[in-house]
């Protein structure tokens, strides 16, 4: 789903959706695999923490919810514009961070 990129980012395609209750969301499953893919590595057992993607120049807080189909990334309608989507459902670049990465923009408040 996503392959290396650069020392802070991996890079995957998934849709983009409009969200309209403010979250960013990826579906449960694909979410809960890529969370223990990436970050069960660095010592964390659960894999519901939230994982930090980057659609255009927007990051995004992301969780798991069952109700997103897979392989599609709901963002806030209020960030499209943002993270470069004009028409959605569109498919697109997503950076995913990683760990140490989305550690330093957890700090910063960058999510």
């Amino acid at each position: 789903m996503f392959e290396v990129f650069s020392t802070g980012y991996y890079l995957g395609r998934l849709y983009v959706e409009p969200s309209d209750d403010g979250t960013a969301a990826l579906q449960r499953r694909q979410h809960e695999r890529v969370n223990e893919q990436v970050y069960a590595g660095e010592g964390l057992a659960r894999t519901d923490y939230p994982l930090v993607m980057k659609v255009g120049s927007r990051h995004y807080r992301v969780e798991g919810d069952a109700d997103v189909p897979a392989d599609t990334l709901v963002v806030p309608r209020e960030t499209l514009d943002d993270a470069g989507v004009d028409n959605p459902p569109a498919l697109a670049e997503v950076l995913l961070a990683r760990p140490g990465h989305a550690r330093r923009l957890f700090e910063v408040g960058a999510v």
